[in-house]
């Protein structure tokens, strides 16, 4: 298999894993899932939480085509698959977990436009304590933040957070 299309498995793979993305967490985490997802809609009070599994659960296929490509006899095309979605772990793993809810302590900024729309829209997302009524699902592909307050408003702001001044005042 001639590297150019292992490169073009690498990347369809990596760009798939957007939507797998969104239709998982639409659809399995907001759904039966939420058991363990809740905890990342609540405060974190120690180092991990329950939906921490989620991503060694979404490692388990990379891992495979790896291990199947490099040590069976898959092909080469089960390497670029597994390849691209360890990357795509790593994207998320960098842009969620360290650069939206900063889990290693840092202090960049956004400043590009894309991403001041990705934070805001995860933001948006997490402003809903509940499984229903929440807004943006994906994680690299978002609506923008004006979108996303409407649909807010139209839901009713069915199960969005209070704000923390009003819970301090409780």
């Amino acid at each position: 298999m001639s590297a150019l299309l292992l490169f073009l498995i690498f990347f369809a793979t990596v760009a798939a894993m957007e939507g797998f993305a969104y239709v998982m967490h639409r659809w399995v985490m907001h759904g039966p899932g939420w058991f363990l997802h809740a905890s990342h809609h609540r405060p974190r009070t120690g180092m991990w939480e329950a939906n921490d599994l989620y991503f060694v659960i979404f490692a388990l296929p990379s891992i495979l085509l790896l291990l199947g490509g490099v040590q069976w006899g898959w092909g080469d095309w089960a390497t670029a698959c597994g390849a691209g979605i360890a990357a795509y772990g790593l994207i998320y793993l960098g842009f969620h977990d360290i650069l939206v809810h900063q889990r290693i302590a840092h202090r960049h900024v956004s400043r590009s436009p894309y991403m001041k729309r990705i934070v805001q829209a995860h933001r948006l997302h997490h402003a809903v304590e509940t499984r229903e009524g929440c807004v943006s699902f994906g994680f690299l592909i978002a609506p923008r933040p004006e979108e996303l307050k409407r649909q807010l408003a139209q839901e009713g702001r069915k199960g969005v957070r209070k704000a923390r001044a009003l819970v301090e005042a409780e």
